[in-house]
């Protein structure tokens, strides 16, 4: 059980790594803290659409991926003492 839990939090280290680089990697949609970072030009130096769409469906099944990681860490924090 021990060795399940380590491997889990080292996906889950490995996870919200990716996920925050891969969050800072979209395109700014306006104003806000994109602008502060150089999101808000509006000339076409961004990603096309395809590349655009490939690195929405790789946030999220590295968001849904680290969300499951984080329920079996609870599940296995609050049942796996038991067993």
């Amino acid at each position: 059980m021990d060795a399940l839990k380590i491997t889990l939090q080292i996906l889950l280290g490995i996870t919200s790594l990716l996920l925050t680089l891969l969050i800072l990697l979209h395109k700014g949609r306006g104003g806000g803290m994109s602008d502060m970072f150089g999101g808000g030009m509006t000339t076409s130096l961004g990603s096309s659409g395809v590349a655009e769409k490939n690195l929405n469906r790789f946030t999220v099944i590295l968001g849904l991926t680290w969300g499951a990681v984080i329920v079996a860490l609870g599940l296995i924090m609050r049942f796996g003492a038991e067993a």
